[in-house]
């Protein structure tokens, strides 16, 4: 398989490609077996994109290749309390599936790596289904690892 030149750049919300983009992604990831959920309705997707520009620490980066968007990062700087520095949570990272295997999720990774040292971020944390090998594999490769002492992903949803 070949691999195309994949760039990657910040989400510029006055572009409406971008915009539509990052909807786009996101219902392609939510699609996904690993997402496993029912795509947004267009409002759904116009407020998620709303959302994200007014979110004052949001981090939203594109993959381009060939002229397609073939991946997004979803990202949030917050501050940790035990470093006494920003940190940044990814909070997704998605790659289309035409496009895997492909490099574009690493290039993601990597802009937004270069972008947390930037920001001076003491670290960038994520999670990962038990069940996605292939982002396993790309995270430890990139220095990631399982937290010490282990940490449990916890939610509460309140309607």
């Amino acid at each position: 398989m070949q691999t195309l030149e994949t760039k990657t750049f910040f989400c510029d919300y006055s572009n409406p490609a971008h915009k539509q983009a990052v909807s786009d992604l996101i219902n392609v990831y939510i699609a996904d077996e690993m997402g496993g959920g029912n795509p947004l309705s267009a409002e759904e997707a116009e407020r998620l994109v709303e959302g994200l520009e007014k979110h004052p620490k949001s981090v939203v980066i594109l993959a381009e290749t060939a002229g397609i968007f073939s991946g997004l990062l979803v990202a949030f700087e917050n501050f940790s309390t035990f470093t006494v520095r920003p940190m940044v949570n990814i909070h997704d990272v998605i790659v289309r599936k035409e496009y895997r295997g492909q490099g574009v999720g690493r290039k993601l990774m990597d802009a937004l790596i270069e972008e947390a040292g930037k920001r001076q971020c003491s670290r960038i944390t994520l999670e990962v289904r038990h069940d996605n090998d292939t982002a396993q594999k790309l995270y430890r490769s990139l220095g990631f690892e399982d937290a010490e002492p282990v940490h449990f992903y916890w939610r509460k949803y309140l309607h």
